[in-house]
Order: structure tokens, then sequence, then C-alpha cells
């Protein structure tokens, strides 16, 4: 299916996206983890993001979160990681919030991308710590609370053991709840009871949301606000009804659904996450491209394998 001619005629008449002011300060429920469509030339492809944006949010999702870890990041270039945010913000058009990933291994990249997602119009950032040399835990808190300094916009802190080798320690945690725009963690460890110590340390200074390592459900229950994460592309109305049976408190109707649900989670463990998402979404029309190199596209039987789980859903 083709982009919205109105999406497509904004993007080619050049409407500037930093032009629409941000309007949503509280974050709350389902906000995927949007792929990175960027095709051989090394040019992000416009239409898809823009139409996976709109068919997202006119399927319920709260929010949208371009470069995330589904979004490839660590992949892109400050040119393409750009456009992306251009894209999705103009997408959005204010219908919903759009949270950035601002991600890099020198405070001064982090601070020049809070200031030019600012601009675009996002309306929050996702600060990432990319490191290469090990940092101590004042060097990692100097990083983020610098990234909180460079804006006035909502900060969401990124949390993922298995990824990121200068994590934040719940000391640090605990130390940035009391930067006043830091409002959000987003925890993509396997461990809900860290969800929990965190919890009781930012004593509700910020709000948390689990990633698809978690069980959205179980962190719903024990206070989460939500959950940002890759799968939510390809299932956005089951993500968008797990949530609500959460906020309801119709837990046992919640986790008949969690436990379909979990299937995509089983499948994207055994396989790279954005190549996994980027083939699910394939196989429902969305021509979003391969992961990008040095990453491997899926093989034909993984291939089969994500498709057949996604045709159970949106």
């Amino acid at each position: 299916r083709a982009a919205p001619a109105s999406l497509v005629a904004r993007f080619r008449n050049g409407h500037h996206a930093g032009r629409r002011r941000c309007m949503h300060k509280e974050f709350h429920g389902v906000f995927p983890y949007l792929v990175s469509p960027v095709d051989s030339d090394g040019r992000v492809m416009d239409d898809v993001l823009a139409r996976l944006c709109d068919d997202l949010v006119a399927k319920g999702v709260h929010g949208l979160t371009p470069l995330g870890s589904t979004g490839e990041f660590a992949y892109l270039t400050h040119a393409q990681k750009r456009r992306v945010v251009e894209v999705v913000v103009e997408a959005a058009a204010g219908r919903v919030p759009v949270i950035a990933g601002v991600a890099a291994t020198t405070t001064a990249e982090a601070l020049n991308q809070t200031r030019e997602w600012e601009k675009l119009g996002v309306d929050g950032v996702l600060a990432v710590l990319e490191a290469y040399f090990p940092l101590d835990d004042d060097s990692i808190h100097g990083y983020f609370a610098a990234v909180a300094s460079a804006t006035s916009l909502p900060v969401t802190l990124y949390t993922n053991p298995n990824f990121q080798r200068a994590d934040l320690s719940l000391p640090v945690i605990e130390r940035l709840s009391h930067v006043p725009n830091i409002r959000y963690l987003k925890d993509a460890s396997v461990n809900t009871g860290r969800l929990l110590s965190i919890m009781e340390r930012v004593e509700g200074r910020m709000e948390i949301f689990a990633a698809s390592a978690h069980i959205p459900a179980a962190v719903m229950l024990i206070g989460g606000k939500g959950w940002m994460a890759g799968p939510a592309c390809v299932a956005p109305r089951a993500s968008v009804r797990l949530y609500e049976l959460c906020r309801n408190g119709a837990w046992n109707d919640a986790m008949t659904l969690q436990r379909r649900l979990w299937r995509l989670n089983q499948a994207f463990a055994k396989y790279s996450l954005a190549a996994c998402i980027k083939s699910g979404l394939m196989s429902q029309g969305y021509p979003v491209g391969d992961p990008l190199a040095p990453q491997k596209p899926l093989d034909s039987k993984a291939q089969a394998e994500v498709a057949a789980i996604v045709a159970g859903f949106d």
C-alpha cells in the first residue's frame, strides 16, 4: 500500500518538522520502537517510514520512538538519524508524542543530537550511552545529567545491561532521579526484581517503562507506565489492548493475551531484533529493507517462522 498522499506531499513540499510545537509532556502506554528503513544507497525511505507511523497511530499506539535499538541507531550516520527524526515528527503530526533516541560515545555529540532533535519538534528524548572505554559511575552520571541540562524536554533514561558497556547502576539512577526533567526510565534487562528496586529508589520521581525483554503485564502490575518495544511495530492493536486490560485491572484477560504476545518475544530472542522486526514488517507489506550491514537479514526459514507468528496479529 502506498503512503497517504497527504504525507508524501508534506515531505516533497519541504514542510519543516520543527514548525510543530511540542504539546505532549506526560508519557504512558505503548511506544513502538520504530525501524529505520534505509535503501541500498543509504537514503532513508521517507514514504515507508511515514506510512508505518501513520498506521501505528491509527491503530492506537500512545507514542512513537525512533532511533531506539530496533531503529539501529548504532549503524546510522548523523544525517540519517536526523532524517528519521524529521519524518517521524512530521508523520505523527502532534497526534502522539515522539520520543527520539539520543546516543553517542561523547557527551558533546549527545548534546548536539539533543538540541537538534528538540528543534525538529520531538516531545522527549531517550538517552543512551554508547561507550568504548570503561566509565565509572561519576562519568556515567555526568553524561546523562548533561543531556538533561541541554533540553527543556522530558528525558527518558535507557538501561540495557545486555548490550551497554557502561550501564546505569542503581545508585546512579537514584542520583539522576533528582534531575527535574529526567522523568522516565526504560529498562531492557530481564530482571523484574531490578525494576522493583529502581521504583523503591526513585520514590515516584521517575516512571518506569518496560522493554520486550520483560513481560509487560507483569511490569504493569508492579506499577509500570507502559513499554517501549520493537514487537509493538508488528502487533500494535494487540499491544494496545494488553495495555488497556492492565490499566483496567482485568488481569485474567490480560494474561491470556500476554501469553499470545509472548510468542513474538520468544521468536525475537532467537534472532537479531532489528532483523526480526524488519522481516515481520516486510511480511505485513512494509518494504523496510534489510538490517544495516554488518548485520545479516534472516534466512528463509527464520523469515517464514516470523511471518507465521506475525500473521496472528495485526
